[in-house]
């Protein structure tokens, strides 16, 4: 197993696929995927095949091994069209970590501790505040839904790793859609938005918007309001 906590930024990557961060731009952002590949060694092959031009800077096996393909400081190609807190190019202004799953079944206990070593180490590292950590889904709802409903997104925020909403003193707004944008979601088609959020904080959720879901919106637009400004491109 590589130790997360071992690797810098000066590893040398086994990817080809990637290029400078445009603008010469830090990461200010982690997007979790899964590879939907049937196992690891698939998704490795393909993210170091230049014909396929994707890549992740991060994959990690169900087993625990976390392996570098891209260093930090370049630009992998991940993230493809979407948008997160008005950044456009989310892959020059992210890392992104690919974990072996399919999709269709729960992610190994392995996995998911070498994940928390991994964020916090890239957290540490880059600045990086957990609000800022998001899945695919959340900046791609119309195309992605990775790492899905069976992803453990509660674990990640009791350590710190990421966020998750309280009801506790939130304030019911009728406006789901401007509360989940505040938080970070793009504008687009609200079902689309409100599928992408429920299946990060309420995935056994089902049927039109509905009170909770707006108070939940409201209270992490309240706690990690996107900054007011000019869209990032």
């Amino acid at each position: 197993m590589i130790e997360p906590s071992s690797q810098g930024d000066d590893r040398q990557a086994s990817s080809p696929n990637f290029g400078a961060r445009r603008g010469g731009v830090q990461p200010s952002l982690i997007v979790i995927h899964y590879t939907g590949m049937a196992s690891c060694a698939a998704a490795r092959a393909r993210l170091c095949d230049p014909a396929a031009e994707v890549s992740a800077h991060w994959l990690v096996a169900e087993d625990g091994t976390a392996e570098a393909l891209v260093p930090e400081a370049a630009r992998a190609w991940h993230a493809g069209a979407g948008e997160w807190a008005g950044i456009t190019d989310v892959n020059s202004h992210s890392i992104g970590i690919e974990l072996s799953n399919t999709g269709s079944h729960p992610f190994a206990a392995a996995q998911m501790t070498a994940l928390e070593i991994l964020l916090a180490d890239i957290m540490s590292r880059w600045n990086i505040p957990a609000h800022r950590v998001i899945g695919h889904s959340d900046m791609a709802p119309a195309r992605k839904r990775d790492p899905g409903p069976r992803f453990d997104w509660q674990r990640l925020a009791r350590g710190g790793l990421s966020v998750w909403p309280d009801l506790h003193g939130a304030v019911p707004t009728h406006d789901f859609v401007a509360a989940a944008r505040r938080f970070g979601y793009a504008e687009t088609d609200p079902a689309l938005v409100l599928t992408a959020f429920r299946m990060r904080f309420r995935p056994w959720a089902s049927g039109p918007m509905d009170p909770v879901d707006a108070a939940l919106a409201t209270d992490l637009a309240l706690r990690f309001a996107v900054d007011a400004g000019p869209a990032q491109a």
